[in-house]
């Protein structure tokens, strides 16, 4: 079996990277969705890379160590760049949760790839295995990312997202909550209350992907993936 081969200590080392590539990727796309709106600012500051130490939040990354899910340091952007101010910070945020959804897609779909080629080439059951596990671990992590910052809570990309619908009296004083709100944030990840929330949405859109490539899997080759 595949944890007599690959012990618990390894499978824990593996999230490590897993995770950050999922955090970098994240603040990345922040920073790359901004300049594209005529922001010169990520790239100023040095954000425009896919190096690790480049996004990483002290605080962020000890609460995703202890909890599985936290933040990276937030991407600087001036919005007065944007044409509309409100619509561009949206998007800008927008940008991250999406990007953590498609790695969770491409992710999947590279799991079912390798399920569909080991059934017509012998391929090591514990290779399959192993890359299988692999793939889910970063569908799941990523999609935890994703719903996590979805969460309408400054500084949270969800509270950006929300504000493009909101007057603008409203949504600057849901801004200016920003300053308490990561100490909420913090309390509220490590009492455990987002996790029925995170559980129940990464189920749903992991679930979700699953059954949409087991169809497509179905329709191209006239078998269920299970």
């Amino acid at each position: 079996m595949l944890s007599s081969v690959f012990s618990y200590g390894w499978w824990i080392l593996l999230l490590i990277p897993l995770r950050l590539l999922a955090l970098v990727i994240h603040e990345y796309s922040h920073g790359y969705v901004s300049t594209k709106l005529g922001d010169p600012i990520p790239r100023i500051r040095g954000r425009l890379t896919l190096n690790p130490l480049a996004h990483l939040d002290v605080y962020g990354t000890i609460l995703m160590l202890l909890t599985g899910f936290g933040w990276a340091k937030p991407v600087e952007v001036n919005p007065m760049y944007y044409k509309d101010r409100k619509k561009g910070m949206a998007l800008v945020a927008l940008a991250g949760p999406l990007s953590n959804f498609i790695l969770a897609f491409v992710s999947l779909l590279l799991y079912t790839v390798i399920f569909v080629v080991a059934s017509y080439v012998n391929i090591p059951y514990w290779v399959v295995e192993f890359i299988g596990t692999v793939c889910s671990y970063s569908a799941q992590i990523n999609l935890l990312f994703m719903v996590f910052n979805l969460i309408p809570i400054p500084p949270l990309d969800g509270s950006r997202i929300l504000g493009m619908f909101l007057k603008d009296s409203t949504y600057y004083r849901l801004m200016e909550f920003e300053r308490y709100s990561m100490f909420l944030i913090i309390f509220l990840s490590l009492s455990g209350f987002f996790d029925g929330l995170i559980g129940n949405g990464v189920g749903l859109l992991y679930n979700g992907i699953v059954n949409i490539l087991s169809a497509l899997v179905n329709l191209l080759l006239g078998w269920n993936l299970g």
